[in-house]
C-alpha cells in the first residue's frame, strides 16, 4: 500500500530516469493519481503553471501536484504536496500562460485529466525542453 511517507519514492520509481519527458511523467502521474494512498479521503490533484520568481530567477513553472491531507490520532495534522515540476526559460509564448486547476472542481478524475490535456497551458509547454525537472514532496 502506498503511504504519504513513501509516495515520493514510489512515484520516482515509476517515472524512472526520463524525468525530462513531460508526456511520460504526465502519463505516469495520472496513473499514480488513480492509486489509493493509505489514509487519503479525497483525491486532490492540482495542475498549475505560470512565470514565477520562486527560485530568485524568473522561470516558467509547469507543475503536476497531488495533495495529501494527513490525519493523526487527534485529527488533522498537516498537508503535503507531491510535485512533478518542470522549469523553462520564459519565452514570450510561455509568459502568456498561467492557470491553476483543481480536480475537486470536476465530476470525476477522468473529466479533470481530459480538461487539462485540452488546455493550451498544458499543450504549449510540451513542445519545449525544460531546463530542469524535479519530483519532490513538501509540507504546506
Amino acid at each position: 500500500m502506498i503511504t504519504v511517507k513513501n509516495a515520493e519514492s514510489y512515484l520516482r520509481s515509476k517515472i524512472g530516469d526520463d524525468t525530462d519527458d513531460i508526456n511520460k511523467v504526465w502519463q505516469t502521474f495520472k496513473a499514480f493519481c488513480k492509486e489509493p494512498v493509505e489514509g487519503e479521503e479525497d483525491r486532490e490533484i492540482l495542475f498549475q503553471c505560470g512565470v514565477y520568481n520562486f527560485t530568485g530567477e524568473e522561470l516558467f513553472h509547469l507543475d503536476f501536484v497531488r495533495q495529501f491531507t494527513v490525519y493523526e490520532e487527534n485529527g488533522y495534522s498537516r498537508m503535503e504536496q507531491l510535485h512533478c515540476e518542470f522549469l523553462f526559460n520564459p519565452t514570450d509564448e510561455l509568459r502568456k500562460l498561467e492557470t491553476g486547476e483543481w480536480s475537486m472542481d470536476y465530476d470525476d478524475i477522468e473529466d479533470f485529466f481530459t480538461h487539462i490535456e485540452n488546455l493550451q497551458e498544458f499543450k504549449i509547454p510540451l513542445t519545449s525542453k525544460p531546463i530542469k525537472s524535479e519530483v519532490y514532496q513538501e509540507e504546506v
